[in-house]
């Protein structure tokens, strides 16, 4: 099967659709917080005619009060992939979420499940004292994460105690080889003035589609801003501005730098996938045609 991935704004969605069209595939979304009921302009999600137009999974799966990991989102996913091939069709996996995808192809770590009351007691910590104590305990794997995602730091946190070993070490004997399925890996890329303009343009459209209707109708129904879906970019940011805590403008351009800043984390974490080849985003004719030499389509 085929994935097609890379940082956000660059075009996958629509590179995706399109193929799934000419080749019978159904898609299979790997986007951490497509997974979520109501959350559907900050996601980028696709529009309700495009979702009729081609099966989709992995999108509107789960209510944002009830956590998705990677690896639930990995049973989920490859059972639903084992379907899509069973009914005689291809599975196009499209996404952003490194973990999410590598987790599909790859499987996780064995021995590492979460333990509620660690983690509570982790998140009670401060962001520094997370930051300071896997510094201690994991270095390595420190350097691979925003020191901003508090998220990551409990987890890699829980881990290490969990283990009883840095989490970086387990990822590297790993390796992520419980791969059952056969994948093939194409990334798309823009130069990088070139996707600032597109993810400008894209928070833009977000705040005027109106994403914080979207965010004011989440909480009406009772999904608080501590919830950790909505905290993502966008959500947290227009989160604060209801509050009165920043301004449109500020919300929308504090929106654009935590999604550049993603961007770049993207470009990162996929320029590790073995294999994989880049395709020049800004041709999607020949993305388009690459995607289908490689489906035989």
């Amino acid at each position: 099967m085929l994935a097609i991935v890379g940082p956000t704004g660059t075009g996958k969605s629509a590179l995706a659709l399109e193929a799934a069209r000419r080749v019978d595939a159904e898609i299979l979304s790997a986007d951490s917080l497509q997974v979520y009921r109501g959350m559907d302009i900050g996601t980028a999600k696709p529009s309700a005619r495009e979702l009729r137009s081609v099966p989709h999974h992995g999108i509107d799966i789960v209510d944002p009060d009830d956590p998705m990991t990677a690896g639930r989102f990995a049973d989920y996913a490859r059972t639903a992939a084992r379907g899509i091939l069973e009914r005689g069709r291809r599975v196009l996996l499209c996404g952003g979420t490194g973990l999410y995808a590598r987790a599909f192809a790859g499987g996780l770590i064995e021995g590492t499940a979460s333990d509620s009351e660690l983690r509570k007691r982790l998140e009670r910590l401060e962001t520094p004292e997370l930051i300071e104590r896997l510094r201690s305990l994991d270095p390595r794997g420190l350097a691979r994460i925003d020191p901003r995602n508090r998220v990551r730091l409990v987890r890699a946190l829980e881990i290490c105690e969990l283990a009883g070993q840095p989490a970086s070490e387990l990822q590297t004997a790993h390796a992520f080889r419980d791969r059952p399925f056969e994948m093939t890996w194409l990334g798309l890329a823009l130069p990088r003035e070139d996707l600032w303009r597109r993810l400008r343009a894209r928070v833009d459209q977000m705040f005027e589609r109106g994403l914080a209707a979207e965010v004011e109708r989440l909480y009406a129904r009772g999904y608080g801003p501590e919830l950790p879906p909505l905290r993502a970019l966008g959500y947290r940011e227009v989160g604060q501005m209801l509050r009165g805590e920043l301004t449109e403008p500020q919300a929308r351009e504090r929106t654009f730098l935590a999604t550049r800043r993603f961007a770049k984390r993207q470009q990162t974490w996929f320029g590790g996938e073995a294999g994989l080849r880049w395709l020049d985003a800004s041709d999607p004719g020949a993305c388009l045609d690459a995607v289908l030499a490689e489906l035989g389509g």
